[in-house]
Formats: structure tokens, C-alpha cells, sequence
């Protein structure tokens, strides 16, 4: 036997074939199908000549798993924690063991797509549904959606839903000035661009009669607890509507914003069990009345029933309403932080009320046993009324107070020279309380005795909460939040909501534009590291070197990827994303006195959110006529650009095309828009087919987002989190969002005014971002090439599979599709009455996520199967779409019941089965329609679930347990 030499024994540690579903003996056999000669070939054939990269990526080599592993914690062992007493939204938890594992590293919780298909997505929306009915709890509202992206968005989201339901016809918003400052900043970066002006002040003197709204920190972010009852009268007086910016932990011991006269509530669930993360991911809280259902942004989970009568969940209507209103939509909000709501449920879940509770009432305890030490020590306590934070007066001795405790490894906020802010959490010890005296007196441990202070103030004196504004009302009171308390029920009630889902550690998730690719486990580790896990956003940038580092080798390569000059890693969603890039847009233009540039041509195709962005950045959107083959129809840009020549501000396009092709004419399209003084922003929302083929830096882009969700292998989480950065021309980069609080976020910036952020964060979501950093540096850059090769592959592979079954609409040069492929189902419906919804709910049966339906043309199907999925999955997937083609000929040459017959009953449960069986066809046709189910079968815990009944009688609260047992008998 010949021995291998070292060199080929270590290539077997070589991270590309783990990631690379098909292997080469499988890519030659998909080549044949498709009739390429190679993969060179194929791509030659797919990807314009002109526009191609004839270069190597410059990113780094290729490391192996355990060397990305090690690399990475040489970065994160540059980060130091400190305790965190900074406060302003954001601090330490404990997330609970069970739900850590269970949870944030369990593939079948972070793998899983939105739950559009609703049938097979039972678990989370049941999850989802548990977080709703949590924060309305908490909040005492009749109504909350299922997350929105950060407090600070959600206070804008808060300002534009005032705007709009209200009576008020004042242009103007206030801001109570005791609100946390990264929000404010966010209000006014929202703000400019509707025409809303900004007014920050103190509530008790505010005039209602002069603004449309009002938010008002409650407890303010200096700590400061009030009541308020008589300002959201006023307010409500004068059509008005009150917002609250509010703590859900607070919420257990203080009065509910809904009792108070408030109509709208925000805030983060960040404290309950997700960890700081530099920033993010958390999951935002929205509440309101019922009255206002039919305007609330983002996500809503509703209770409706099945085709049996069975209660079933699923999306609300308004959670697609950027792409059923586009130009008119009031919100580009297109992705929720889904995962880290559910962790954040499933905290309260576990801790129940009473733990909540105790938990509360430890951090109260602290902050008045602090308190006052601090009194006795001589310090100027601001507040009497306060839950967690304390505010101290110390004039002009701020900073040295707060370099004092950096000494002791604690960090405290500056708020100015004169005062300090310090914050008390679930992870604060006693022992803090005493290192933070020692901070004020060095005598302090001599002076004072924690416990003999707490014996002495615990039976008058248990918190610094008014009476007046004690909570009294119930919370958590369904038998979900009082009876998975211990560990054995959690872990099994985790299993049981998993089990009832699709997710992408069971099976291919097709979705065209979605890119559901491997997350792989080594990428997904560092999460879990406390030097990344447990910084605070704000802590000195001394102690986030390692963020720092990462940051920077981040932009770099996202930069030489794109062909950009800078990247902001800020924006954290694909929307957020789209709108900070047209604000960089629209600062330019004002920047050179070109303000009135406010037209952006989008194509018709477009996904929904690039209008919505559009709008909301204060543009007007013209729309471009598509041609016959999808493409953008040149003459018709063409004749708007000469149209709008003198107010021409972008062209939004999506590259390749929403219908899945390389278009030709992309460089034509960026050059007349150009010479018409308008600048080009690319959607990246299919930068998985471009990455090392094609830079838009270099074809004519000007700004780009990249969904770091999709391409470069942060999870989908059910519906987030999602990473939006951008990259831009240097002309741009001055203009790209900064932050107020943290100095260096955009360095190219300059001396003169900073642009506002446009998230809470300074670098948005930075916990997930070790995430892409692994991918990048385990692919190198010949992975990365052919990652984006074999996506094509499998695209084309797809198509010349189904072509002879299903048309396939849209398609280049030689007939080849982009990464993804358009199959039509329109004549089809038209003849048998089989529509795509048919065909999704029967690819549950074969155990299958749909693709993408009915966008962006009704009644078709995007697939999109990333270079992640092998050979098997591909022909199994495909072999599945066959069999239904075969069931659909059944209806059309009569031998099936057009009405009852396996696609018009799909998806077909187990009780279904076990029941009186009177379909025309066998119970073995509607469950085990495939070889290989009776070994291995999902069964869809529904049956079709009727969304019409969900939308007419919405309700997104958890429905009581009597529900199930009625619609079982």
C-alpha cells in the first residue's frame, strides 16, 4: 500500500467539501444534466463577460476549523468584561443552561426560515405567540407583535404609527429628554427625512396641542421613576397619542404602561436571558391597543384554526405589508429578531411570574442597598423613586469617578461631566455593591456592611418604587408561563415545539431570494463565548479590541468582496440596510446643494422593501417597466432617467434580477443613471451568485447591501436576527451612519457633522458577526468563488430537472438561470384549479419547506438551492415535484376529484389518517407518497390552515387550554 504523503492527509481537514454539498463526481453528473462542459463553461455562459472578475479574491487563505477556532479566540481574548454597570438599555442576564442548549445551539431552532408556511412551523409560532403574550403581560396592552429589531427602531416605528393614527395634524414629535440618547439619535436620523421634527424636553411641561406624539421613558434612562398619568390625558385630549419607552423586568413590580393612559409601549427583552452581545441581536417589544391592529409594524402571530377545526398559528396579513402596499407602506420592516424572541420567551416561560418577580426584586433591593451606602458615604442620590439605576450629582468629577471603577473592573456611565449613572442587573453580586463604595470611599468597606444595611432598610424600605406606581395587577397567568419550571419539563416542552417544525436540520428549504445555506456549527461557537457574549455596547473601546479587530478584518474583506471603498457593518436587517444605504444616498446629494435630487426609480419587480425604503428615506419612487424576459426594460429606464434627469436621485436593482438572471444590460443601466447625476444602489439580496465572479464596485454600483443572513451564513433564526451592512464608493463613505456615543464608527467621516445611526447599536447585531468572520476565513477565497459556482450549478441543475414538468420562466443567455430558477404554475392552475398553495401544502407530505410562492410573479415558484445541499437533497427535492406534477396530471385527465384530492387536502396529519377515512383516495398516497417516508416522516402537526378566519377575528394572544380540548372533540 502507497502511504499519503502529510500534506494530503492534512487537506482532509479542509473545510470547503463540508460546506460544498455536492462533491466532484456529483458536480460532473449535474454538468451532464445541464449540458456544460464544465463548471468554467457554465459560468462563462451564466455570468455576463462584462462584468466578470479575472482575479483571485483578495481575502485570506483558507483556514481549517480548529485553526478559525483558535484564531478567534487570540480576537476575542482581546476583549476584557468588566462588570457592567452602564445601564441604558442594555444589561447583564443569565440565560438559563437549558435554553442556551436548546436554543441558541440548536440547529433546529437556528436553522429554521420565517414561518410563512404555517402548517410546518407550528413550534416557533407557538414560541412567538408565547413572547406576544409576555410583553402585552407585562405591558398591559390587548396586542403586541412578535419583534421588531432594536429599541431604539422601535421607538421609530412607535413615531411613524403616532403620525398615522393619530388625530393630531402637528408636524412635530416630543421626546421626554430622560430617554436613553442612542434612541433619541435614532427618532431624529427617522425623523428628517418624513418631515417630523424632533422635540426633546421635560414631559411635565410639554403642550400636546404642538405635537402628533410623545415618547416617554418609563423609568427614565437616568432611573428616574414618575408618574405620568396626567400627561397621556392631555396627550390623549389633544389627539395625541403617548408612547412609552419601557423595561419588561421593571414592568413586574411598576404599574403597566397600558394602566397609565399610554397607547403605544416599547422597549428590549434583552434582559431576559440574551446577552448583551456589544449591541445585539435583541429582540424589541411593541404594544398597543387592539384598536390600532391594523397599523402596527412588523410581525403579528395569530390564532386561527385548521381544515379540521384544530386551532392552528400563523402570520397575521399585515406582516407582508411592504410587498402588498410597496410605494405606500408605512414600514420596510422585513425581518424580526424571531430567535432571540423566542429566547426571551422561553426565559419567562422557565422563570415563570413569581421568578420574574424575584429576580426584580433582588436587582430593586441592590439599587437601594447601594443607594443608600452612597448617601451615608456622602454622595448626591438625584432620584428617590427609582427600580435599577441610580443617578449621582457630582460635579465635575464624572470622568475621574468613572476611571476610579474602571480600576476596580467596573464600568460606569458618564452622563456628562456632572453626573453618573450606575445600573444594577441579575448578574450583579453583592460584592459589586461593595467594590462600587469602595469607588466613592476607599474607607468604604470600614464604613459600611451590606448585610447590616439590608437588615436594617429590608422591612420599610424594599425598593425605592412610589406606591402609587406599584403594579397590582396579574401577569403570566397562562398555565404556559406556570408549568415548565423545571429543567426535565423545559428541555421536554423545547423538544415538543421543535419537533413540530420544518427547519434546515431536517431538510432543503428551496426558498428563491432567502438563501437558506449551511450554517455550520464551528461559525455558530464564538457565540457563546463570554469575551463576545458579554460586553456592553458601550463600554470604553480599550476594552473591545477584539470587537475592534474583528470589525476591521470584517469591512475589509465584505470590501474587497463587493469592489467597495467602506463598509458599514451598522444596519442590522436587510431593510435597515436598504434604508441606511439611500440615507448615504440622500446626504451626498444635499451635501454638494443638491438636496432636491429626491426620484428613485425601482423596477417593478422589485422585492417590497426597496420602495418602502425608498419612501421612508424621503424619496419619491418612480417605478420601471420590466421586459418579456424580466429583465429591466432599458428604453423605459431610459425615458425616466431623461424624465427626472434634474431630480434624479438612485436606481435601486437587484442583481441578479428578482426572476433569477444576470442581466446584460446592468452596466448601461448604471452608466445612464450616472450620467443623469444619480447614483446606483444594488440589493444584495442574491450576492450568493456573485461572490468572486463579480464585484458591484466594479459593474456601476454605487452602494450595496449585503444580507449577511443569507450570504455569508448568519442563520435565519425563523425570522431573524439579520445583518444589513453596506458598502460604498469613496465618494460615499463620509456620508455613512455614525453614532453619537461611540467615536471611530465611521472613520471617514471627518471633523464636521456626523450622520445619525440608524440602529441602537454602534455596530449593530456585532454578537453574529463572528459568524460571517468564520465563513469567510474557513472558504479563503477560491471557497468563496466556488460556493457562488455551484449555486448556479444547482440552480440550472433544478431547472433542467423540472423543465420537462413545469415551465421555467426567465432565463439569460443559453438558456441558463442565475442561482435560482422561476418555475410557472399559472396555466396549470388554469386548467386543473391547482395553484402553488396546493403544491406547497403537498411538499409537506414529502417532508419539504415550499419555495418561495407567487413572488415575483403570482402563481410561480422560486427555488434557490445554495451550493449547501447535495446531490441526494437535490433529486430527492426534485423527485418530490415530479411526483406532484404526476398527481396534478391525475386532476387534469380526471382520474382525481378536482375538489378532494391530495393537494386540495394537503398537508394530511397523523389524526387525519387514524380517523374515519372517506377520501377517494388511500391513506398510504396522502402520507407516504415518496420511498423512504415510512423510515423517516415529518408529519404536519395542522392540517391547511385557514388564514381568512385568522385575519377576520385577529387574536394574538396564547389561546386558553379549553381551546385545544373543543376543537379535539
Amino acid at each position: 500500500m502507497t502511504a499519503l504523503p502529510l500534506s494530503a492527509l492534512e487537506a482532509r481537514e479542509d473545510f470547503l467539501r463540508r460546506h460544498i454539498g455536492p462533491d466532484e463526481a456529483e458536480i460532473e453528473r449535474m454538468l451532464a444534466v445541464v449540458g456544460a462542459p464544465s463548471l468554467d463553461a457554465l459560468i462563462d455562459q451564466t455570468v455576463p463577460e462584462a462584468i466578470r472578475l479575472r482575479r483571485p479574491l483578495a481575502t485570506p487563505a483558507p483556514r481549517t476549523e480548529r485553526d478559525a477556532l483558535h484564531d478567534l479566540r487570540n480576537v476575542a481574548a482581546r476583549n476584557e468584561v468588566f462588570t457592567s454597570m452602564i445601564g441604558m438599555g442594555y444589561h447583564g442576564t443569565v440565560t438559563p443552561s437549558v435554553i442556551q442548549r436548546r436554543v441558541l445551539e440548536n440547529p433546529g431552532w437556528y436553522t429554521a426560515y420565517t414561518p410563512y408556511q404555517a402548517e410546518i412551523s407550528q413550534g416557533r409560532l407557538e414560541a412567538l405567540l408565547n413572547f406576544q403574550q409576555m410583553v402585552m403581560d407585562l405591558t398591559g396592552f390587548d396586542l403586541a407583535n412578535a419583534s421588531l429589531l432594536d429599541e431604539a427602531t422601535a421607538a421609530a416605528e412607535a413615531m411613524a404609527m403616532a403620525r398615522r393614527v393619530g388625530k393630531s395634524k402637528a408636524q412635530a414629535f416630543f421626546v421626554d429628554a430622560d430617554t436613553h440618547p442612542q434612541t433619541i439619535a435614532v427618532l431624529r436620523t427617522r425623523a428628517e427625512p418624513m418631515g417630523i421634527g424632533v422635540v426633546v424636553g421635560d414631559p411635565a411641561t410639554l403642550d400636546p396641542s404642538t405635537v402628533f406624539g410623545a415618547l416617554i421613558s418609563y423609568p427614565g434612562s437616568s432611573g428616574a421613576v414618575r408618574d405620568w398619568r396626567s400627561v397621556f390625558a392631555r396627550l390623549r385630549g389633544a389627539g395625541a397619542l403617548g408612547v412609552v419607552a419601557t423595561d419588561l423586568l421593571a414592568l413586574t413590580l411598576l404599574t403597566p404602561p397600558g394602566e397609565l393612559g399610554a397607547e403605544i409601549a416599547i422597549g428590549s427583552a434583552q434582559r431576559f436571558g440574551v446577552p448583551m452581545g456589544y449591541g445585539g441581536p435583541h429582540a424589541a417589544f411593541f404594544a398597543t391597543h387592539d384598536a390600532h391592529k391594523r397599523a402596527i409594524p412588523g410581525r403579528i402571530i395569530g390564532v386561527s384554526v385548521d381544515s379540521r377545526g384544530k386551532p392552528a398559528l400563523r402570520m397575521a396579513l399585515q406582516t407582508r405589508e411592504q410587498h402588498i402596499r410597496r410605494d405606500k407602506a408605512t414600514s420596510n420592516i422585513c425581518t424580526s429578531q424571531a430567535l432571540l424572541a423566542v429566547m426571551a420567551s422561553m426565559y419567562a416561560v422557565y422563570h415563570g411570574p413569581d421568578g420574574l418577580t424575584q429576580i426584580a426584586r433582588r436587582v430593586a433591593r441592590l439599587a437601594v442597598l447601594a443607594a443608600e451606602g452612597l448617601r451615608r458615604l456622602g454622595c448626591d442620590v438625584a432620584h428617590d423613586a427609582f427600580f435599577d439605576t441610580l443617578t449621582l450629582n457630582v460635579p465635575g468629577q464624572a470622568r475621574r469617578i468613572a476611571a476610579r471603577a474602571r480600576a476596580e473592573r467596573i464600568n460606569l456611565r458618564v452622563a456628562g461631566p456632572d453626573r453618573i449613572g450606575i445600573s444594577f442587573d441579575e448578574t450583579t453580586r453583592a460584592g459589586d455593591v461593595a467594590r462600587l463604595w469602595r469607588v466613592f470611599d476607599r474607607e468604604a468597606d470600614g464604613k459600611l456592611s451590606l448585610a447590616a444595611l439590608d437588615a436594617e432598610l429590608a422591612p420599610t424600605r424594599p425598593d425605592a418604587i412610589p406606591e402609587g406606581l406599584r403594579r397590582t395587577s396579574a401577569f403570566l397567568t397562562h398555565p404556559v408561563f406556570n408549568t415548565h419550571c423545571s429543567e426535565t419539563e423545559m428541555m421536554r416542552y423545547l423538544r415538543r415545539l421543535q419537533a413540530r417544525d420544518v427547519a434546515l436540520d431536517r431538510a432543503m428549504i428551496p426558498l428563491g431570494s432567502c438563501t437558506m445555506k449551511l450554517n455550520a456549527a464551528t461559525e455558530m461557537i464564538p457565540l457563546s463565548w463570554k469575551r463576545f457574549a458579554h460586553l456592553h455596547p458601550f463600554a470604553p473601546l480599550e476594552q473591545a479590541q477584539g470587537y475592534q479587530l474583528l470589525f476591521e478584518d470584517l469591512e475589509a474583506w465584505l470590501a474587497e468582496i463587493t469592489g467597495f471603498a467602506a463598509v458599514s457593518l451598522q444596519p442590522n436587517a436587510g431593510s435597515q440596510g436598504e434604508y441606511a444605504g439611500l440615507l448615504t444616498i440622500r446626504n451626498w446629494h444635499r451635501a454638494r446643494g443638491e438636496g432636491h435630487r429626491d426620484v428613485c426609480l425601482i423596477p417593478s419587480s422589485a422585492h417590497g422593501t426597496n420602495p418602502a425604503s425608498a419612501i421612508m428615506a424621503g424619496m419619491q419612487v418612480v417605478v420601471v417597466k420590466c421586459d418579456a424576459q424580466g429583465d429591466i426594460d432599458l428604453a423605459d429606464l431610459r425615458a425616466k432617467v431623461e424624465a427626472h434627469a434634474d431630480r434624479l436621485a438612485a436606481l435601486m436593482v437587484t442583481y441578479p434580477s428578482t426572476h433569477g438572471v444576470f442581466e446584460a444590460g446592468i452596466r448601461e443601466a448604471c452608466d445612464m443613471v450616472h450620467a443623469a447625476g444619480g447614483q446606483v444602489y444594488l440589493d444584495g439580496a442574491n450576492l450568493n451568485a456573485l461572490v468572486g465572479l463579480a464585484r458591484p464596485g466594479d459593474f456601476g454600483a454605487d452602494v450595496c447591501h449585503m444580507n449577511l443572513h443569507k450570504t455569508f451564513c448568519i442563520p435565519h433564526g425563523g425570522g431573524g436576527p439579520g445583518v444589513g451592512p453596506i458598502g460604498v464608493a469613496a465618494h460615499l463613505a463620509p456620508h455613512l451612519p455614525d453614532h453619537p456615543l461611540i467615536d471611530g464608527v465611521n472613520p471617514a467621516a471627518g471633523a464636521g457633522p456626523r450622520e445619525g445611526p440608524v440602529s441602537a447599536a454602534p455596530w449593530g447585531s456585532a454578537l453574529i458577526l463572528p459568524i460571517s468572520w468564520s465563513y469567510i476565513a474557513l472558504m479563503g477565497p477560491e471557497g468563496l468563488k466556488r460556493a457562488s459556482e455551484v449555486a448556479i450549478l444547482s440552480a440550472n441543475y433544478i431547472a433542467a430537472k423540472l423543465r420537462p414538468h413545469f415551465p421555467v420562466v426567465y432565463s439569460g443567455r443559453d438558456g441558463r438561470v442565475a442561482h435560482e430558477c422561476i418555475i410557472d404554475l399559472r396555466a396549470i392552475k388554469a386548467e386543473t384549479g391547482i395553484g402553488v398553495e396546493d403544491v406547497a401544502k403537498r411538499l409537506m407530505d414529502y417532508g419539504f419547506h415550499a419555495p418561495t410562492m407567487s413572488w415575483p410573479v403570482p402563481e410561480t415558484m422560486m427555488i434557490e438551492p445554495t451550493e449547501s445541499e447535495g446531490l441526494a437533497e437535490l433529486d430527492r427535492f426534485c423527485d418530490a415535484m415530479v411526483a406532484i406534477r404526476d398527481e396534478i396530471d391525475e386532476v387534469a385527465r380526471g382520474a382525481a376529484d378536482p375538489e378532494d384530492n391530495v393537494l386540495k387536502n394537503a398537508p394530511h396529519t397523523q389524526d387525519m389518517l387514524l380517523g374515519e377515512w372517506t377520501r377517494p383516495y388511500s391513506r398510504e398516497k396522502a402520507a407516504f407518497p415518496a420511498p423512504g417516508l415510512i423510515e423517516d416522516k415529518y408529519w404536519p402537526p395542522v392540517g391547511r390552515v385557514d388564514n381568512v378566519a385568522g385575519d377576520r377575528a385577529l387574536v394574538c394572544s396564547c389561546p386558553p387550554l379549553e381551546a385545544y380540548a373543543q376543537a379535539a372533540e
